[in-house]
């Protein structure tokens, strides 16, 4: 994943945060098959445990009767490494016009996009056999269940036992178990941290000015990033103080100039 230092997350306990916030992951992997796409993406919603004794696990499921799930299961051997990305559902076009220091001066601003996303890499196990795979899919299913329940706040949460055991136990066999060991966790948080003061403000009150609950949520989610930053890097620092001395230079011009009869 390219990461510019500025936009990188590497904390864990904020990218385990960002994980469990928003569970649906694409989940992607390089497994070759005759007949079926080498490459294979599918969404899924995970578990992250995180013990204090063992090695970070994502744990998911996936349909029997989708191709990614053949091509998985037909292979002699599993990818060594997959990966699973994670993204915050809120993400934007940034339009030039929000950089309200730089495009009055020089017109030297073009479009970006701002998002938040997680890349979690791992090596995969599945599970889908005999009493093990069963034990494993139950316990994903309840803890998956049980974590979205929990974050909807249902006064009284809708628990799997609540649905007849045999029928549990039926659906059960049209799936299979997914069990990644993370090996490498890195987020990016793209949200205008380079930009220089004037311009940074400019993005926080151009998204708010939208007036729709997207543009209140991109500007607190920015406004959450920048809370820490120290105005841009050193050059842009350079660049708006140089914007902010050329303007100083224009209006003084302007009102030094002889008045015209």
């Amino acid at each position: 994943m390219y990461i510019r230092p500025v936009h990188a997350e590497l904390d864990p306990p904020t990218l385990h945060a960002f994980v469990r916030t928003y569970p649906l992951g694409l989940f992607t992997t390089y497994c070759p098959h005759p007949t079926i796409s080498s490459l294979q993406s599918t969404h899924i919603p995970f578990v992250l445990d995180t013990p204090t004794d063992g090695p970070t696990i994502l744990r998911g499921h996936i349909a029997r009767a989708n191709p990614h799930c053949k091509a998985l299961l037909a292979a002699s051997e599993l990818p060594e490494e997959v990966v699973v990305i994670f993204q915050a559902p809120v993400h934007s076009y940034v339009t030039p016009k929000f950089y309200t220091t730089t495009k009055p001066l020089n017109g030297r601003v073009v479009p970006t996009w701002n998002y938040a996303a997680v890349q979690v890499y791992g090596t995969l196990r599945l599970h889908h056999t005999g009493k093990e795979g069963a034990d494993f899919l139950q316990s994903q299913i309840e803890a998956l269940t049980d974590q979205q329940e929990l974050k909807a706040g249902h006064e009284k949460p809708w628990k799997v036992k609540d649905a007849p055991d045999k029928y549990v136990d039926l659906l059960k066999k049209g799936i299979i178990g997914l069990e990644i060991q993370v090996s490498r966790i890195e987020g990016r948080f793209k949200m205008s941290q380079e930009m220089a003061d004037g311009d940074w403000n400019g993005v926080v009150q151009g998204f708010k000015g939208l007036g729709t609950k997207e543009g209140d949520e991109m500007a607190r989610f920015i406004q959450e990033r920048g809370k820490d930053r120290e105005g841009g890097s050193r050059k842009e620092k350079e660049e708006s103080e140089a914007v902010q001395r050329s303007l100083a230079e224009e209006r003084e011009a302007v009102e030094q100039e002889p008045a015209k009869a």
